[in-house]
């Protein structure tokens, strides 16, 4: 794992350079190489990492859940990942406002709104979205790779296995295999990752052009403060005060995954390699994060939340808007709420952001002016997404193992052990 880590910085770096380098060739030779090397190659890449997504949260939920045998603890689990998930996304929100106020990353007059032209696209409610988590039909589910469907499925059949207990034996032995399976897949895909990476950053810093990436720097370097303080504060603080552990341990032992989501911009994409690295390096029991970071990977999007606040206050003062505090506390509201009521809709951080927009009576047009940069954006994003799963389920796991510990010591004091 090591080694990897090395050789995916390696191709981030030289992906890095291939793309600021093609931003100075002809754009005939950069239309030719993206479109039969770099796009190809980072194409296949994430569609290796997303073959094995839908079996993997499917099966590692089962298990999960069917070993948390005490449907007391499944719903103790379930209230603390979701309450984790939730104010984490408010703070992040908090962060992306305060930073958007005091940076001023737009102003009105540079952009020309006039041709800015978006159109958004239309998110179910979050009523729709929460009566439509079970599924009438499982397997379409699947097929569409719905994950809070997916989850929902998984969650009734570990139920199920939990209480038939010896009955379905061999039900939960053959998914113990299938689990064995789909990490000795994630290995062999991982060995592609250096190449996967490269190919996807040359081809969104190529796509994007510095001239792009020069006239939207403040608005880039505001989100990219605000991932960083969220990590650097409200993680680190959540893993030494609640996970009781070293944040820059947590950190270096988490980075290949990172590194990983940075390279595929997609929470859900990352999920095989992010699940086998918080159990492998961070001890993270599978149990715990069979279940919690899945679910993180449907529901949590602090760096979306992020985006969303930066974005909002700088087409705010691109337009020449101001908004109020009350508008301001709809912005953090509406956000929140939509991490969940969006989970799993494609372009979700634009759709979210749109949903914001409207909410607060500012103009969705406005989204056309960060298009050009949100692809390298979404990339910081994804990686801030996945290391919020990752903290939630490790503090999860750290207090789970504590009250089972409190509970052995009862248990042993009633029968007068100590």
């Amino acid at each position: 794992m090591h080694n990897l880590t090395k050789k995916i910085l390696i191709a981030l770096f030289l992906g890095i350079v291939a793309g600021i380098v093609l931003n100075f060739v002809s754009n005939n030779i950069y239309n030719t190489l993206n479109n039969f090397v770099l796009e190809p190659v980072g194409h296949l890449f994430l569609n290796l990492i997303k073959m094995l997504v839908v079996p993997i949260v499917f099966i590692s939920i089962s298990l999960g859940t069917a070993s948390l045998k005490d449907p007391v603890q499944l719903g103790r689990i379930g209230g603390k990942t979701i309450a984790f998930y939730l104010s984490t996304t408010a703070i992040a929100l908090v962060i992306g406002l305060l930073l958007a106020y005091v940076i001023q990353p737009g102003e009105e007059g540079i952009f020309n709104t006039d041709s800015a032209t978006y159109k958004a696209g239309e998110a179910p409610s979050i009523k729709d979205n929460l009566l439509g988590i079970i599924p009438d039909n499982p397997i379409s589910a699947m097929a569409d790779a719905n994950m809070l469907q997916i989850i929902a499925v998984a969650v009734f059949l570990g139920i199920a296995l939990a209480k038939l207990g010896d009955k379905t034996a061999g039900l939960h032995k053959m998914l113990e295999q299938g689990n064995d399976v789909m990490m000795f897949l994630v290995n062999v895909v991982m060995y592609t990752a250096p190449y996967g990476a490269f190919a996807l950053i040359a081809s969104a810093l190529g796509e994007a052009g510095m001239r792009g990436i020069q006239s939207m720097l403040m608005y880039m370097l505001t989100i990219i403060a605000g991932l960083l303080l969220h990590a650097g504060i409200t993680y680190s603080i959540a893993i030494k005060g609640l996970g009781k552990a070293s944040p820059i341990t947590f950190y270096k032992n988490f980075f290949p995954a990172m590194m990983v989501a940075f390279s595929t911009s997609s929470s859900s994409g990352t999920l095989p390699i992010s699940m086998r690295t918080a159990q492998e390096r961070l001890g993270i029991s599978k149990s715990v994060s069979s279940f919690v970071q899945p679910l993180g990977a449907t529901i949590n999007m602090d760096g979306t939340a992020i985006m969303q606040a930066v974005a909002t206050i700088f087409i705010a003062q691109v337009y020449g808007e101001t908004l109020g505090f009350s508008q301001l506390m709809m912005v953090v509201l509406t956000a929140t709420l939509a991490s969940i009521g969006t989970a799993g809709v494609p372009g979700v951080g634009l759709i979210m952001l749109s949903m914001v927009l409207q909410q607060v009576g500012l103009p969705v047009e406005g989204i056309a002016l960060i298009l050009g940069v949100d692809r390298l954006l979404d990339m910081l994003r994804t990686a801030l997404n996945i290391t919020g799963d990752a903290t939630c389920a490790y503090i999860i796991d750290r207090s789970e193992q504590k009250k089972e510990n409190q509970i052995d010591q009862k248990s042993m004091e009633t029968k007068g052990y100590l």
